[in-house]
């Protein structure tokens, strides 16, 4: 058999796999285009009449709906919980790395709670934030998610620092350098790649968030996942499949092209341990 043959082969076989993954997506961006009297008689995935009036009738703002307080909402609180980890856990991911601070405790503890189901924190959170005036704020949003993303960003950072050379720690110590310019000069440009993995992975989960969103957020902090829910039978008679669909496009948007443009960091911190030594 050629080469010519089988990178054909592997390039069929790339794209099925691709299509058959993609398949929901798909199938929502195709329902998303199609009217609601298409979409009844013609229920496969492709578009005989193509329209944006889905996409029209969720962009208009009105008393009850709007769409850009809702990506506003989750903006503000996925960028609230993707910094506020990469800030609390990088130098304490150096001080289990370098030190082994809380290695036998803390770490491990951190790490654990994140396999807790969050339905746990609800009632205390609720009666928390209701108490210090945090209840339907994006800046409260944001705190909590902030903290379901540290352990992930904690196990991350801490294999991170682990596969920088110590003895690039040393020579800088030699020369004069304080831990505090150690981290910002020397740790901090080579952990990049994790750094920018626990960006996005924090910010991505943030973004997909519904239940801290529909508990803790009634009006003025509603975010993206919960507001999408409010367009499904806006209009009466049931769920509105076409408007459903673009609206759900919508909200994917923001996280599909975070995870495009962070793409080559993401993938440069998953091999980094990989090909060490």
């Amino acid at each position: 058999m050629s080469q010519k043959v089988k990178n054909l082969i592997r390039w069929l076989v790339f794209i099925l796999v691709a299509l058959i993954i993609n398949f929901p997506v798909l199938a929502t961006l195709s329902a998303s285009l199609k009217t609601a009297a298409e979409i009844s008689r013609n229920p496969g995935i492709f578009v005989q009449s193509p329209t944006l009036e889905n996409y029209a009738s969720i962009l208009e703002v009105s008393e009850r709906l709007n769409i850009f307080s809702y990506l506003q909402n989750s903006l503000i609180a996925s960028t609230i919980a993707s910094v506020l980890p990469i800030v609390l856990c990088f130098p304490l991911a150096y001080a289990v790395a370098r030190r082994g601070y809380g290695k036998s405790l803390i770490f491990p503890t951190v790490v654990n709670l994140r396999a807790m189901p969050l339905i746990i924190f609800a009632i205390p959170l609720y009666m928390m934030y209701q108490s210090v005036g945090l209840l339907d704020t994006p800046l409260g949003l944001g705190l909590i998610l902030a903290v379901v993303n540290l352990p992930l960003a904690l196990l991350i950072l801490v294999n991170a620092i682990n596969d920088v050379p110590f003895e690039l720690d040393e020579a800088a110590r030699i020369d004069g350098a304080r831990i505090f310019v150690i981290l910002l000069k020397i740790v901090f440009p080579i952990c990049l790649p994790a750094l920018a993995t626990v960006f996005i992975f924090s910010f991505i989960t943030a973004w997909n968030e519904f239940l801290f969103g529909l508990m803790l957020t009634t009006t003025d902090a509603v975010p993206m996942t919960v507001g999408a829910s409010f367009f499904f039978s806006s209009g009466g008679g049931g769920v509105q499949w076409g408007v459903a669909a673009a609206v759900i496009i919508v909200a994917s948007v923001t996280p599909v092209v975070l995870g495009i443009l962070m793409y080559k960091h993401i993938s440069r911190s998953m091999i980094a341990g990989a090909v060490k030594g």
